[in-house]
């Protein structure tokens, strides 16, 4: 069986400002509109469908990604001077993680999505 996510849609009190926080971060190509999506692509296929709703609870999206990239939008975090943690609960302020041998961050979207990149999975595999 061939079982694969091929999207996912990320609640957004404004959808526009999360399609580019996502892009910009991330170092993506700009969304794309669908209806009422702005479609953030992803280098496996799988697409992050962002809507607007005034109704959501944050969710928690991770974004594995090579040492490089990490620099790069590690960069571009820094650079905007967005608060980040070594950890999802918040407690480590200014700090990355070396979990598994890699490295992580975690920082927040303008809606309170907790956001994260990791280089190397959970369990080091």
């Amino acid at each position: 069986m061939s079982v694969e996510l091929n999207h996912t849609i990320v609640h957004a009190s404004d959808r526009e400002a999360m399609a580019t926080h996502l892009t910009e971060i991330l170092g993506l190509p700009e969304a794309q509109v669908y209806g009422p999506f702005r479609i953030v692509e992803l280098s496996n296929q799988v697409s992050l469908d962002v809507v607007e709703d005034r109704d959501f609870r944050p969710q928690h999206y991770a974004f594995k990604v090579s040492e490089t990239e990490f620099d790069e939008i590690f960069g571009r975090i820094t650079e905007r001077g967005i608060t980040y943690w070594a950890d999802p609960f918040h407690r480590q302020e200014g700090r990355i993680n070396h979990n598994d041998g890699g490295r992580g961050v975690y920082w927040e979207s303008p809606d309170g999505h907790n956001l994260e990149i990791i280089t190397v999975p959970y369990g080091g595999g």
